[in-house]
């Protein structure tokens, strides 16, 4: 028997299609090289990451504030809130990076220290959550840009919104770091822009800022004499609660850490320092500047754009009068990194269905790569479900505040409560476990208040409408998952029942090569049931009809394996143990064997190419697939897109080259159904 390496023709001039010019050539996963081209160094992940984070700046504050109503003295408090909360939700997630290293982020972190449902709780949620981070954005940065148009030109933003969700479906089926690095300067200059304002504002006012503070303090004892303890504290945490948007990029950085330069830990903490000193800066500064500037909501208007025209509209530069330009240029960058923090969603919802995808709460397609080795069907959901959101709320940033933030601190919370468990379990190994214990425990009573306090200011507005989704996908991933079960349940047995009698039949001595002799070639996917019931049916149906048997394998790079050039090596090595345990049997039933193997993120195209070379090589080659025929209650729509019919795709493909592919059925999940009677005969 024979392997045969791959080959491929760097000669032959090839013309390039239309899904390489829109959206770039395809890579190769042999070339260690490619790992390193689209990892992220910490700057980097900083604006691919810590974009969603800094964007909601924009509308977290904002939302807050407005939420105080006539008591803006707490916008003080309210401020060093914001600012202590970012801390230790960061420092929270920075042990997380620690424990794991690879990533997964909150789907992860529950599925391993809690248990797989509350994993299937936390990743639903935080699937939910990406798809809104991406609308909240969306609709946001449209807000902020068309706070300086003319009224007159509202009409247009709706559609505007629309065309910008289009836009970012394209350019992250490019690839991640090309997407982050075409944004890289709005990111730029919103940082720059924002904390030139927000420090001016502070630091113009640093003088009254201590007597501010004081006349706070006053306001909150009158507020207490007059309104009572709990009312004030209701109308401060309903703010605080109302500005939990402004937290939900956090935890980005633990999702997105495959998609980090090494060493991992290290760019992912680092990357967190900078997302959490930034975040905590423009969140609590504009929080204070709205309240040392007496900013008031104004029709059409962000708070921001009100705060940015008090602070600059009188500068001048040599006499000549440039604050209107200043503030112009500082939301369009605003409304731009909402747009950037769209840019989130789309890294790190892609990468949870497919880890979810590759423990079977999802559909098997989330987990495949396109040839830019891109989780294209992720990246097409995440967008398409953004789309739906923002058509079904017309854009609408009230609409969607209340909707919003709810999901994420599902996530946070068994997060943290999960890292507690953890460091209590290992409390005898872990010798600093109790200020581990410490930072994880507050992390989790921060995140739990809020999403208690979120739950009940937002429910009755309208967001029992993200719970009613969140639970309706955890339903769907429960059927799914179940489903798979199943099929593997069946697919073992038939391996069980078959795998004996292989072993057990006649030994005969396998024949020397005749490439010109009858020749059968056998897709498989591994060494597993399918394979061997085709391969039995093939001997059982053709018996003594062919001289070859070649078994054809395609190892599918995925996105679990696109983490390093040791998983693809792995992958190699053990799909070339299978098809030698194929190669085996078929040698002892009396056929030379051989194998054929190939790598690729699109195993449909690493399948023509290996099955013409065969065709070239073995002029009376007939190929052989099998294919998992289901009971009837899953045969229909369930069937068809929980599974992939590569066979299918093959057949008609190889047809047109005038190859036969017979595809054999393999029942799964109950008795073959007895042949229906003859029609009775018309004449």
């Amino acid at each position: 028997m024979s392997a045969r390496p791959n080959r491929t023709d760097t000669d032959t001039p090839r013309r390039r299609t239309l899904s390489e010019i829109l959206i770039g050539p395809p890579r190769d996963v042999r070339d260690p090289r490619v790992f390193h081209s689209l990892s992220l160094v910490a700057f980097l992940a900083w604006v691919g990451l810590g974009s969603d984070g800094l964007s909601s700046s924009c509308y977290g504050p904002d939302e807050a504030f407005r939420a105080l109503g006539t008591h803006q003295y707490l916008a003080v408090f309210l401020a060093l809130m914001t600012a202590l909360t970012v801390f230790v939700i960061s420092a929270s997630y920075s042990q997380t990076i620690d424990l794991f290293p690879t990533g997964g982020g909150g789907y992860l972190v529950a599925t391993r220290l809690l248990g797989p449902y509350f994993g299937l709780i936390s990743g639903s949620a935080l699937i939910v959550d990406y798809v809104l981070t991406i609308s909240m954005s969306i609709a946001s940065g449209a807000d902020a840009i068309f706070s300086f148009l003319p009224f007159e030109w509202d009409f247009v933003k709706f559609w505007f919104v629309l065309a910008i969700v289009f836009l970012m479906i394209a350019m992250n089926l490019r690839g991640v770091k090309e997407s982050v690095l075409s944004l890289l300067p709005i990111f730029v200059a919103f940082v720059l822009m924002h904390a030139w304002l927000v420090g001016y504002a502070l630091i113009s006012c640093a003088f009254s800022f201590p007597g501010v503070v004081h006349a706070a303090a006053q306001q909150a004892r009158h507020g207490f004499d007059t309104l009572g303890f709990v009312a004030v504290a209701a109308i401060f945490f309903r703010a605080y609660s109302m500005g939990g948007g402004t937290y939900t990029g956090i935890e980005a950085v633990s999702n997105g850490l495959p998609i980090l330069r090494e060493p991992r830990t290290v760019t992912g903490k680092r990357t967190m320092i900078y997302m959490a000193l930034s975040l905590a800066f423009l969140a609590g500064g504009i929080l204070i500047g709205y309240l040392l500037e007496n900013v008031q909501a104004a029709p059409g208007e962000t708070l921001n754009a009100v705060l940015f025209d008090r602070v600059a509209r009188q500068w001048t530069f040599l006499g000549v009068p440039i604050g209107l330009e200043i503030i112009t240029f500082t939301l369009i960058t605003e409304g731009a990194l909402l747009f950037v923090a769209a840019q989130t969603g789309f890294i790190d919802g892609p990468r949870v269905l497919a880890t979810m995808a590759n423990d079977r709460w999802l559909p098997r397609r989330f987990s495949n790569l396109s040839a830019r080795l891109v989780t294209q069907d992720g990246v097409l959901a995440i967008g398409l479900a953004s789309f739906v959101i923002l058509l079904g709320t017309h854009a609408k940033v009230d609409i969607l505040v209340v909707l919003y933030a709810i999901n994420v601190f599902i996530t946070f919370t068994l997060s943290q409560l999960g890292m507690s468990v953890h460091w209590i379990r290992e409390h005898k190994s872990e010798p600093r476990w109790r200020r581990k214990l410490l930072v994880n425990g507050i992390g989790c009573l921060f995140t739990a208040t809020i999403l208690v306090l979120t739950v009940i200011f937002k429910f009755d507005e309208g967001g029992w409408v993200t719970i009613a989704i969140t639970g309706a996908l955890i339903t769907i991933c429960w059927a799914v998952r179940r489903h798979y079960r199943l099929v593997t349940a069946a697919v073992e047995q038939i391996e069980a029942a078959i795998l004996p009698k292989l072993y057990e039949a006649e030994k005969r001595e396998a024949p020397a090569l005749e490439p010109d002799a009858p020749t059968a070639a056998i897709l498989v996917s591994g060494f597993n049931g399918l394979g061997l019931a085709t391969l039995m049916s093939v001997t059982e149906l053709f018996p003594a009809e062919f001289h070859n048997v070649v078994f054809i394998g395609v190892g599918e790079v995925d996105s679990a394996l696109l983490k390093g050039a040791e998983d693809i090596h792995e992958l190699e090595n053990r799909l070339a143990a299978d098809l030698q345990e194929y190669c085996q049997l078929a040698g002892d039933m009396g056929m030379h064997p051989e194998l054929r193997l190939g790598l690729s993120p699109d195993v449909v195209a690493e399948l023509r190419r290996l099955c013409l070379e065969v065709a070239h090589e073995f002029p009376h080659v007939v190929f052989f697939a099998g294919k998992l025929i289901f009971s009837n209650e899953v045969e229909g729509f369930i069937g068809r897109f929980l599974h992939n019919h590569t066979a299918l795709e093959l057949q008609g493909w190889l047809q047109l080259y005038g190859l036969s592919l017979v595809i054999l059925p393999v029942r799964v999940g109950g008795v073959s159904s007895p042949l229906p009677p003859l029609p009775p005969s018309s004449t």
